[in-house]
């Protein structure tokens, strides 16, 4: 009797266990470049991979659209984060496919250049909410937090410094875009064309969020440099914004 008691516990301890150490959820990372090939990719998939280790979230990357862009392995995660994206990434099937998993309240990360992703396909440049236009050399420049309600922005200073290849986007393609990074242009060396516009647009946002769709985005314009996949400063924003991205948890209710 007493041997066959220790059976059954073992045995339930068995069902339990796989429950008890479930992960929180699981994201695709997706890193196609049809245009510039960015050499920080194996450090930002090093990241994210810990970061899910960190915060018990599973991780599945790939570069090829077609092992992801299907309703039934999309359905596995509850976020994709465009890594270092470049060109026309998806077929117009694969881009219904990701419409239809957005809609379905799930969630969309882009780091750096996914806002040099796509042009062609208008839901999703909305989606991303600025595109890519031009950069000036990579340098250093003062930072500043638009705003703390967002996962992810509570250890930075209200003003800090960064390295970065500072992106200079168009126009905002959505009135929905709540900012939470700017750069002081003050503080660096734009373009000479992103002078001209500062006139008229003063405010240079480098990371970004809205709901879309019925579902989320995210964007972070930081994550050009391989060192920066390393500095925990970057990669708590990042998780914030895949946490946010994945759960639609994390904002603070007034």
């Amino acid at each position: 009797m007493k041997h066959s008691r220790v059976w059954w516990l073992a045995a339930l301890g068995c069902l339990i266990a796989p429950i008890a150490f479930a992960q929180q959820f699981s994201v695709a990372v997706f890193s196609k470049t049809a245009g510039w090939h960015h050499e920080s990719i194996n450090e930002g998939v090093t990241a994210i991979r810990e970061l899910g280790k960190l915060h018990h979230f599973e991780v599945f990357w790939t570069e090829d659209p077609n092992r992801l862009f299907k309703d039934e392995e999309l359905s596995k995660h509850a976020a994709v984060v465009f890594l270092l994206t470049t060109g026309d990434a998806l077929n117009d099937e694969q881009q219904a496919t990701f419409e239809r998993y957005i809609r379905q309240g799930r969630g969309f990360v882009g780091v750096h250049s996914a806002a040099d992703t796509e042009y062609q396909w208008p839901w999703y440049t909305k989606m991303l909410g600025h595109m890519f236009r031009r950069h000036p050399a990579i340098q250093t420049a003062m930072v500043k937090v638009e705003s703390r309600d967002f996962p992810g922005m509570e250890r930075f200073a209200p003003r800090f410094l960064a390295t970065e290849e500072w992106y200079e986007f168009d126009a905002s393609r959505s009135p929905a875009l709540k900012y939470l990074l700017s750069v002081d242009e003050s503080t660096y060396q734009p373009s000479e064309q992103r002078r001209a516009e500062a006139k008229t647009v003063p405010l240079h946002p480098i990371s970004w969020y809205q709901p879309y769709d019925g579902g989320r985005a995210f964007y972070t314009a930081l994550g050009h440099l391989p060192a920066t996949y390393s500095d925990p400063l970057f990669t708590h924003h990042l998780y914030g914004g895949i946490y946010w991205a994945a759960t639609g948890k994390g904002l603070t209710k007034p």
